[in-house]
């Protein structure tokens, strides 16, 4: 019960976090030259940024869906491009679909690719044989 009690305040602390994230559109000064659209990812997925695969586990043992997209992206997506190997294991195993598309066109494994995450595009490669 202690273990749920932190878990769930921990995502609350993620969410409170993301409340007050800033979605506007960013107008470009006089030297960009592109809009920027800035978006919240939800407590999930940034475990999955910044390499949490305890909170990860933990969040999937409370029912997250391992396939929900946030701010576009699969937690795949995200696991792929920042080169989390562990938490891919982790999402494949608990039934992550690769092939999804992002809003982009993009699959898991083109965000490896684009980010060069060499241990992601291994242990991919080791999954098609």
């Amino acid at each position: 019960m202690k273990k749920s009690a932190v878990i769930i305040a921990i995502a609350l602390g993620f969410t409170m976090t993301s409340v007050h994230a800033n979605n506007d559109i960013v107008k470009p000064s006089n030297t960009e030259t592109a809009l920027v659209v800035t978006g919240a990812v939800n407590p999930f997925c940034m475990s999955i940024v910044k390499g949490d695969l305890e909170t990860v586990s933990k969040l999937i043992d409370l029912g997250q869906d391992v396939n929900k997209k946030s701010n576009g992206l699969t937690p795949a997506m995200y696991a792929a491009k920042f080169n989390r190997v562990d938490i891919l294991k982790l999402l494949v195993e608990k039934g992550a679909k690769l092939q999804i598309k992002s809003e982009k066109g993009m699959t898991a494994e083109q965000y490896a690719k684009r980010s060069n995450a060499t241990d992601i595009l291994t242990y991919m490669e080791g999954l098609e044989s």
